[in-house]
């Protein structure tokens, strides 16, 4: 099992990463090991996750939404059902 993330930093911005163990990963940004971006920013709190099957699926989906703006990343929070339901649509589909 696969999982993408996003996290809101203590400064508001959102960062989006791939794990195998999201539990783990997230311990890690909150101690700011693994990743200057959060070690310089800091962890404020996760804001969703998907499950995926594969690798190449949560690293299709974190590319996926880094090209994102902040708005369509913030309306990914809010509703992620639109989305799930607008990456089907598109035949974008890398969620379980």
């Amino acid at each position: 099992m696969y999982f993408t993330y996003i996290i809101r930093c203590k400064d508001n911005s959102l960062y989006t990463g791939y794990t195998t163990d999201i539990k783990r990963r997230i311990e890690e940004h909150k101690k700011g090991i693994n990743s200057k971006y959060m070690r310089a920013k800091g962890f404020k709190n996760l804001e969703i996750y998907f499950k995926t099957s594969s690798k190449s699926n949560a690293m299709k989906l974190e590319i996926y939404i880094k090209k994102l703006s902040r708005k369509q990343k913030l309306d990914i929070i809010e509703s992620p059902t639109n989305f799930l339901s607008n990456l089907k649509n598109g035949k974008e589909y890398f969620i379980e």
